[in-house]
């Protein structure tokens, strides 16, 4: 059976073998029929918004085509971060939403990621129903049935005041230098900082279709650190592509990853009775050192598997208001019903305006374990899955290391891999039980 959809949306090469401008007219046209109110008793409304990358205006006329054919209204909101448009969905009202982005990926590549009402990502069974859909033949709509298109001209404004509203005080005193990696956060995310109160110096944003993610942003952190020690700033803001996602830098150029944010946000929620349940949820790609600076404060740590619907689910579900990933995807129910790295952004600095701090100090709660990680080629994932000298190799491993370290095996959705993860009291001793589990592995498979 055809799978599509990946961790989050559809991704690959644009106008390659996968996502082609054809995809996009039906994998859109099949999102209005499952995504839109079934009664058919009025017009369904999408929010369509895409990320600078020039294969993004294909890909939102392919988009827009494949809504209207199928009797939905399109509200174009231009280039805009994946965040913004899950906020429009639920602002709008709108039935659901489409975001045109590949995220961090490099420029060739593109996605296409679905909102349902309310601006939240979907569940595994609507985008089988999505995929199912592609193979039905529809009526089409003719007349006054096709659906038409819109250009919502001040959906940045509107971002941008949910934003600053949603920001726990001034940011005055501050000076930050936000990297935006000539994506989404360009437009957006230096005149947020500077409505919030902040000195803000922006760099990398400049987005011309085709410099997007290229050696900048939240993956390539080395031009952001080097700027904030030449501006003497309080601080770095890193975003990827989509802006769905921030990592820090603090004012010695050190780098902040997404556990420590969560760590100074949920510290910063819980003296505020803002922690729902007193609880904070991550992925288990999170550091051990998070786990154990959260037990130490009170704060109970519920694990998700990789990806940042996992966290958003599992947050829906308890009824939690806090939780993300190490790659800095970090989600506040209260606030944003996906990650949103311009709003974690703007709630961390909040959080050293509020208290006086340096960024290394509130980051230093917690003393992240050495980690290692080994991308594993291997013949059959399945075979390693079920090996008992695998199994063994765990066992050992997870015996020698004890409580003061972790093994992680995990098979990559979308590649014959298996990722080695392990953490250790130093980098020697991680080193050394991720490349013996490594050998493992491969000879399972």
């Amino acid at each position: 059976m055809r799978r599509l959809f990946g961790t989050d949306g559809v991704r690959g090469l644009a106008n390659g073998e996968l996502l082609t401008p054809e995809l996009a007219v039906a994998l859109s046209a099949s999102a209005a029929r499952v995504l839109a109110a079934r009664d058919r008793s009025y017009r369904p409304v999408a929010v369509v918004g895409r990320d600078p990358r020039a294969s993004g205006e294909m890909l939102e006329a392919a988009v827009v085509a494949g809504l209207t054919s199928a009797g939905a209204d399109a509200v174009r909101v231009g280039v805009l971060p994946t965040p913004a448009v899950a906020y429009l969905v639920g602002s709008l009202g709108a039935d659901f939403g489409v975001m045109i982005s590949a995220s961090h990926n490099p420029m060739p590549d593109n996605g296409i990621k679905l909102f349902a009402a309310g601006g939240h990502k979907l569940p595994d069974v609507l985008e089988s129903a999505i995929e199912e859909g592609l193979d039905i033949r529809h009526e089409r709509p003719t007349g006054t049935r096709i659906g038409r298109v819109h250009d919502l001209v001040d959906a940045a404004e509107r971002y941008r005041d949910h934003l600053v509203a949603a920001t726990p005080g001034s940011l005055a005193g501050l000076r930050v230098v936000v990297d935006c990696a000539h994506g989404a956060a360009s437009a957006v995310a230096p005149e947020a900082y500077r409505r919030a109160g902040a000195d803000v110096i922006a760099m990398h944003a400049d987005p011309d279709g085709l410099n997007i993610n290229d050696g900048v942003g939240s993956t390539h952190l080395g031009p952001l650190q080097k700027a904030v020690r030449e501006h003497g700033a309080d601080l770095g803001i890193a975003h990827d592509g989509d802006a769905d996602r921030c990592l820090a830098v603090d004012a010695t150029g050190a780098a902040v990853d997404g556990d420590q944010i969560m760590a100074v946000l949920a510290l910063a929620m819980l003296e505020a009775g803002e922690l729902a349940h007193e609880t904070l949820v991550a992925t288990v790609m999170s550091n051990l050192g998070l786990h154990l600076a959260m037990q130490e404060a009170g704060i109970a740590v519920l694990t998700t598997q990789v990806g940042d619907r996992y966290v958003l689910e599992e947050l829906r579900t308890g009824g939690f208001s806090l939780g993300g990933e190490q790659s800095g995807h970090v989600v506040l129910p209260q606030h944003s019903t996906t990650g949103d790295g311009l709003l974690t952004a703007l709630r961390l600095m909040a959080r050293m305006a509020a208290t006086g701090s340096s960024l290394a100090g509130l980051a230093s709660v917690i003393t992240p374990l050495p980690q290692v990680l080994r991308n594993v080629q291997v013949a059959d994932k399945a075979a390693v899955a079920g090996s008992a000298a695998v199994r063994e190799a765990v066992e050992a491993a997870e015996a020698e290391l004890g409580a003061t370290g972790r093994v992680l095996l995990r098979p990559s959705g979308t590649e014959q891999l298996v990722r080695v993860m392990v953490e250790a009291p130093t980098s020697e001793q991680a080193d050394n039980v991720a490349l013996r589990l490594a050998e493992v592995v491969a000879a399972a498979s």
